[in-house]
């Protein structure tokens, strides 16, 4: 037995049906609508199952579950896009006291034997005095890039 069972009023399946004929959405926004097309219960034929729809439109049977639970709860408009993060997946390795010890080591003197800073030298500099553990020149350039 189906947990969330998804029953779609005619306006719902009018609004489904355009979005999904004209094809001006982004492509998991039109086949969340579809999903919720086939897996509605108020429609004339019986609804295909999840195994069925996951075949037919190659989505794993937890997302059609998913889109099932986010129509009951939330609404029709909530199952058809992503649900933002909460928190990010990874914690910001430079924060803005690390930024502010990155500008000042690129503003200052470079070492020894070098003309100037370079994206290494500096990523080695700021683990050399335990800023950080551990930071890539990529993190470093990219850091840079958001403060010019």
């Amino acid at each position: 037995m189906k947990r969330y069972v998804v029953e779609l009023t005619a306006q719902e399946q009018d609004e489904l049906m355009k979005l999904v004929s004209k094809g001006k959405a982004a492509v998991r926004k039109i086949t969340h609508a579809r999903i919720l097309l086939q897996a509605n219960e108020s429609q004339n034929g019986p609804a295909w199952t999840d195994a069925q729809i996951s075949e037919a439109f190659g989505v794993h049977t937890n997302t059609i579950h998913d889109i099932r639970r986010r129509f009951v709860e939330d609404g029709w408009e909530a199952a058809l896009v992503r649900k933002k993060q909460d928190q990010p997946s990874r914690k910001r390795i430079v924060d803005g006291e690390i930024e502010a010890r990155l500008i000042a080591l690129r503003c200052g003197q470079p070492p020894q034997g070098q003309g100037r800073w370079n994206l290494r030298l500096l990523a080695d500099r700021l683990v050399e005095l335990e800023i950080v553990p551990s930071i890539s020149h990529e993190t470093v350039r990219q850091a840079l890039k958001k403060m010019s």
